[in-house]
């Protein structure tokens, strides 16, 4: 298997994809970035590194820059798709979803629905996301609990590069909307993925990051290695946690949560997203409404507080979920008689 970064895994895919398929097209914000300057196309823009070289091997008409405007952006991809094309829109950061809402949830994740089934939509919206870069509070937002909400779109938050892989090959060749979520802190990331050109995962299938008998540790993006090294600290102590990384939560996979939870009987839900009204708290009340005879102890969440992200180091380290506060999740929910 090959070694590669999570950045990498995006722009190789995407590569990968638009060579198999010349329907897959590529538009957003800066994605090629340098037109009109001396170095031209390229020469600066791309400030993820998850489009670099694609301008230069499928051109003009397949990889576009935009103007600075998320409700284009979406709505170009929301008509391309209806045309029989199969874009892949990027947002530059999260955070603006606000502004192409209705290309979204009116659009998007309605024309199956509204039509009879008539229409597809194979649009894939991939966004940046996350705290971790002291951005501020319209930079670091976790915006998933509200996409997920919305009936007619399958959301994604892959944990590794190998996820990156699978799972954004799904999404590209998924007839449906599909919302991709891509952690900041990620990027850099290193790990193997398969070679195989059409490795795909199925949304709806968690993984099992860590298998134990004592608690069920659940979670997805950054938060995920958080999860992973606190069960690694436990087992330890001869405490084992099943670590379960969700991939989609849009399908949620409830067979391998109620399964795990079954077994244990006690979970901490970790979620990077403000408590209220989000997947921490669904999850929970999921595993209170369908596994409460298991339970041995309340389901625990660890989320940040219900408030802004803030820009000073210290105070969005305080802010975020840690590997610390997972830790004294699961020991009082251990201790819980």
């Amino acid at each position: 298997m090959a070694r590669m970064m999570y950045r990498d895994a995006v722009v190789s895919t995407i590569a990968e994809e638009m060579e198999r398929d010349p329907s897959v097209v590529m538009l957003g914000e800066d994605i090629v970035g340098g037109m009109g300057t001396p170095g031209g196309p390229e020469a600066i823009g791309g400030i993820w590194s998850t489009s670099t070289g694609l301008f230069g091997k499928f051109g003009a008409d397949r990889v576009i820059d935009t103007p600075i405007s998320e409700s284009a952006i979406i709505g170009a991809a929301a008509g391309l798709a209806l045309s029989g094309k199969r874009p892949i829109a990027e947002l530059m950061f999260a955070d603006f979803i606000g502004v192409s809402l209705d290309q979204i949830w009116n659009q998007l994740a309605k024309f199956r629905y509204m039509f009879g089934g008539k229409s597809r939509c194979p649009a894939v919206i991939r966004m940046a996301y996350g705290a971790g870069y002291n951005a501020a509070a319209q930079h670091s937002q976790s915006v998933h609990q509200i996409l997920t909400g919305m009936p007619g779109l399958k959301v994604v938050m892959p944990s590794t590069p190998a996820d990156v892989k699978g799972l954004l090959r799904t999404a590209i060749r998924d007839d449906d909307p599909v919302i991709f979520l891509e952690h900041k802190a990620l990027y850099g990331m290193k790990g193997e993925v398969p070679d195989d050109p059409d490795f795909t995962i199925p949304y709806g299938h968690a993984r099992l990051a860590r298998a134990g008998q004592d608690v069920t540790i659940i979670s997805s993006g950054l938060l995920l290695g958080f999860c992973e090294a606190v069960a690694d600290k436990l087992a330890a102590e001869g405490i084992g946690c099943d670590v379960i990384d969700l991939r989609t939560t849009s399908p949620l996979d409830e067979e391998t949560i109620l399964d795990s939870v079954e077994v244990t009987g006690r979970v901490v839900v970790v979620d990077e997203a403000p408590p209220r009204c989000g997947l921490a708290g669904d999850i929970c009340a999921l595993i209170a409404n369908k596994a409460f005879a298991s339970l041995k102890a309340p389901p625990e969440a660890v989320t940040p507080p219900h408030t802004p992200i803030p820009f000073a180091r210290e105070l969005e380290s305080a802010y975020l979920p840690s590997a610390d506060k997972i830790e004294a999740a699961v020991r009082k929910t251990l201790s819980w008689r």
